[in-house]
């Protein structure tokens, strides 16, 4: 017998207690059954919790991190849930780390079997996964690094926000699900080996989609990114996207190609509560990465209505509102695409009208206050949820190369500055490139209070008139540069109702300028003049200068200057507008510094709506000369009739010094063009 053998004898003759009891071990660890603490284990947790807990198999395969296996496994839900099972699971298999014990439950792998699954969150925050006394609303411990589902149904509803969806999941094998599909349809990627289908509701907007994912997700706080490919539907609204997430509870990471599309982007506003307007349709693709709370979609491109778009966007989380950054340039952008930013309708697909922003925001008294259009009016009318603006801060810039305007007008480019913050949005600048010149403004909404306040400033500098006249061979070109200011401060949740109760100064000043001879004496009414210029063609004439400046108080708008001044005529004149009726009234009266036959000469009234204007002749003065040349033909002779009619020009000079003082707008020292 060797040494060995003979000191083992010897140890079991000296100990024969312990020896028992080794054996006493391993016998019981060959024979131990871990369902043995499956009864005291559904009680503890039952009492533990208040609810039902009941599994039909336990097993532990031990080690520094353990794992556990359960079967058919019931655990009833919170006494203030609608639903009866929190969870009903034919089989669940998790590991648990033992050195994140206490601070955190963490379970690197879940794998579900069959699950059917619902987990709920109260107004009050209260959670109905939180394993602890019922009234207890401190953060959960629990956390589940990487999740697999076979065959199952998640359900997640949460009443603060609100927002519901249901979940459900299935695997497959991705080489026989390629072999299987047809000839024609795309290969199957290998990557991903389960599908979800979804569907669920998002303050009231429902949306519903697929995914394709690998078998094994990233859950909580792991940074492990997972392959998916997706899509989601919205109401009109389209998302695709293609590429890696990570976290799948807790979103930390993102990197995808993403392709949207939808009527309008306003309907975005329930999902990414951004006070988006109310666009024709669009179509937009790009990457979107997403770490350490902010969005970034680079290499941004598409199309909104007709308008081309390029650039990038970042959407950042942060306390006390998020913070929305855009870069956009265009290099041709329809101008009718821009109408919903200032309230004005634009058609969608169809010819049928684009949701308003009041539209789209899901709340009862908006859509009962949103008014109808008025066909008569041309004030945009749309009105802006200010609430929408205190939810979100932002720094948007826009860019257009050329512009496309609805009408003739003659509008070149666009450069637009936007920044909200703290409910404050301010558009400066908003700088419109116009008949070769600009036109820079400063608009100030101010939305911390319930009605909106507003303040525009808008300055029109170095605008050529002959940009501004339509070509016409009749008529000569004429030149010079036009200048206009307006300063108006008002409150309304519209353009039109802010206008209508606003206060300020328009005015408008011509200077060192020329125009059409065949204009002028149109414009007083001097038909042998008419009749020269038609038969011997058209001059242009100097323009010593012009002003016209309003007053504006409540909507209601009076002149205080009114005067064109031409080397001809001197023009006075006199008006009134109300911007809430949309209606105005002036009066225009020519005074020609020449004398000259075939004047008709009598003040001129041109009043009407905005949209549409009408005009008459003062009767008075038109009738006491036509009637003189009556009597004279009469009386006299042929030639007698024409004397009433001789211009015998009571026209002045204006004093332009004064008036360029009183206007207080600057004029461009550029020379007139000269007569052709």
């Amino acid at each position: 017998m060797s040494r060995a053998s003979t000191s083992i004898s010897h140890f079991i003759r000296s100990h024969p207690v312990w020896m028992a009891l080794a054996a006493a071990l391993l016998l019981l660890v060959i024979l131990f059954d871990w369902n043995w603490f499956r009864a005291p284990l559904e009680r503890y947790v039952s009492k533990k919790t208040e609810r039902t807990f009941t599994i039909s198999d336990l097993h532990v395969r031990l080690g520094f991190t353990p794992t556990i296996r359960l079967r058919d496994v019931y655990f009833s839900n919170a006494t203030w849930s609608g639903y009866e099972a929190m969870a009903r699971i034919k089989e669940v298999e998790f590991s648990v780390s033992l050195r994140d014990l206490p601070d955190k439950i963490l379970l690197p792998r879940v794998a579900l079997r069959q699950p059917d699954l619902v987990f709920e969150q109260l107004k009050d925050q209260r959670k109905n996964w939180v394993l602890s006394e019922p009234s207890d609303t401190s953060p959960s411990k629990l956390r589940i690094s990487t999740l697999s589902v076979d065959q199952g149904r998640v359900r997640y509803i949460n009443h603060g926000e609100p927002f519901e969806i249901d979940v459900l999941a299935s695997t497959f094998d991705p080489a026989s699900a390629a072999k299987a599909a047809d000839a024609d349809a795309a290969p199957v990627n290998n990557r991903y080996a389960a599908q979800y289908k979804f569907s669920g509701k998002y303050h009231d907007a429902g949306f519903s989609g697929s995914a394709l994912t690998g078998e094994v997700l990233s859950f909580q706080e792991s940074g492990v990114p997972f392959p998916i490919k997706g899509q989601l539907e919205a109401g009109t609204t389209r998302l695709q996207v293609e590429g890696t997430v990570a976290d799948a509870a807790t979103l930390s990471a993102i990197d995808t190609q993403l392709r949207i599309e939808g009527q309008t982007l306003a309907n975005l506003y329930p999902f990414l509560v951004l006070p988006l307007p109310a666009s024709p349709p669009y179509q937009l693709q790009g990457r979107l990465v997403f770490k350490e709370g902010r969005y970034a979609m680079d290499d941004l491109s598409g199309r909104i209505g007709s308008t081309d778009v390029q650039g990038s966007g970042a959407y950042v989380q942060k306390q006390p509102r998020p913070l929305l950054t855009v870069r956009l340039r265009s290099k041709l952008l329809d101008i009718s695409d821009l109408g919903p930013l200032v309230g004005v309708q634009t058609k969608g697909t169809g010819g049928k009208p684009a949701a308003s922003q009041s539209q789209t925001g899901n709340r009862a008294a908006a859509k009962a206050a949103e008014q109808v259009a008025d066909p008569d009016h041309i004030l945009p009318a749309g009105r802006f949820d200010g609430s929408r603006l205190q939810k979100i801060d932002a720094d948007v810039e826009l860019v257009a190369a050329k512009l496309k305007a609805p009408t003739a007008l003659p509008l070149e480019s666009l450069r637009a500055s936007l920044q909200l913050k703290d409910a404050v949005l301010t558009l400066q600048p908003l700088e419109f490139g116009f008949a070769g010149g600009k036109i820079a403004s400063q608009v100030r909404l101010d939305a911390r209070q319930p009605v909106l306040k507003s303040e525009v400033q808008v300055n029109f500098n170095q605008i050529r008139i002959d940009r501004l006249v339509p070509d016409n061979p009749a008529i000569a070109k004429g030149g010079g540069l036009l200048g206009a200011t307006m300063r108006l401060e008002g409150a309304g949740a519209s353009i039109a109702e802010a206008a209508g109760q606003s206060n300020g100064r328009i005015a408008a000043t011509i200077g060192n300028a020329r125009v059409s001879n065949l204009l002028d004496a149109a414009s007083g009414l001097n038909g042998g003049k008419v009749l020269q210029l038609l038969a011997g063609g058209d001059q242009t004439i100097n323009v010593n200068c012009g002003g016209v400046a309003f007053d504006v108080r409540n909507g209601q708008g009076t002149s205080s200057v009114f005067v064109v001044d031409t080397e001809q005529t001197q023009i006075l004149g006199s008006g009134r507008f109300d911007l809430k009726q949309e209606r105005f009234a002036l009066a225009v009266a020519p005074k020609p510094k020449r004398m000259g036959i075939l004047s008709l000469r009598t003040p001129v009234h041109v009043q009407g709506s905005f949209k549409q204007a009408d005009f008459k002749l003062e009767k008075g003065p038109l009738v006491a000369r036509t009637a003189g040349a009556v009597v004279l033909g009469v009386i006299a002779a042929p030639l007698a009739a024409l004397i009433p009619l001789i211009e015998t020009g009571p026209g002045e000079p204006t004093d332009c010094p004064a008036l360029q003082r009183k206007l207080g707008i600057a004029q461009s020292s550029a020379p007139a063009p000269s007569s052709k």
